[in-house]
């Protein structure tokens, strides 16, 4: 850890020299991997892979059976982009800020598992892009993953494949978009409290032999609301 901790600290040191921007490129593989980052102030800083070039940006590579993720990212349109490869992770991911886009995705392809995740994600700001995929074919054994945003303008979106995955959002303020499409063998539960004006939710749930859990709490004027709920033999599009 201590060679991948000074690569993080060169990057950040050396990009001002390129760039006004602070840019971390990183590609880690391991059994145990623990990441703290903080990028603080300005705008435009990207988190991302390491084979990215000037000008576009691809996902940062961590590969391992045990990790710690601890992610801030202070300031506009800043961006962080991930792919996660881990049996058993534990991600705190915090974003103060506007126009700004969080897209990670962990074990697509059923490399690792990804048995027991716990992910937590703090959105403070307005006009916010936040996408989480999470074992979309790997079908995992369990999720804890909780939301909180404090904003208006956001759009969020949560793609998840979890046996009994419990997801919990918590929303205050207006223009509001959530997207959830929750799928698994065993049911799951999702919990989303909100309040504001004008929000959007949809909401598909699908387990194949359990029945899933949705409680929403909304508190504004307008929007619109729509729920489906099937046993993954049905197809419905909001």
């Amino acid at each position: 850890m201590r060679t991948n901790r000074l690569l993080i600290l060169l990057l950040l040191i050396a990009t001002p020299f390129y760039a006004a921007d602070n840019e971390i490129f990183i590609d880690q593989s391991g059994a145990t991997s623990n990441l703290d980052i903080e990028q603080v102030g300005g705008s435009g800083n990207i988190i991302g892979g390491a084979d990215a070039a000037a000008g576009s940006m691809t996902a940062l590579d961590i590969d391992g059976a045990t990790m710690t993720l601890d992610i801030l990212q202070k300031g506009n349109t800043n961006k962080f982009l991930g792919d996660i490869w881990a049996d058993n992770y534990t991600g705190y991911f915090s974003f103060i800020g506007d126009t700004n886009t969080f897209n990670m995705s962990t074990d697509e392809t059923n490399a690792t598992g990804a048995d027991g995740s716990n992910v937590n994600v703090q959105v403070t700001g307005n006009t916010n892009t936040m996408t989480l995929n999470h074992a979309m074919t790997a079908l995992a054994a369990s999720l804890d993953l909780d939301w909180t945003v404090q904003g208006g303008g956001n759009n969020i979106t949560a793609s998840i494949d979890v046996d009994g995955a419990t997801n919990y959002m918590d929303i205050d303020g207006d223009d509001n978009v959530v997207t959830y499409d929750g799928d698994g063998y065993a049911g799951g539960y999702f919990w989303l409290d909100q309040t504001g004006s004008s929000r959007t939710f949809n909401i598909d749930q699908e387990s194949t032999s359990d029945n899933d859990w949705l409680k929403i709490t909304s508190v504004g004027s307008s929007g619109t609301v729509c729920v489906t709920q099937s046993d993954a033999t049905t197809s419905f599009v909001c």
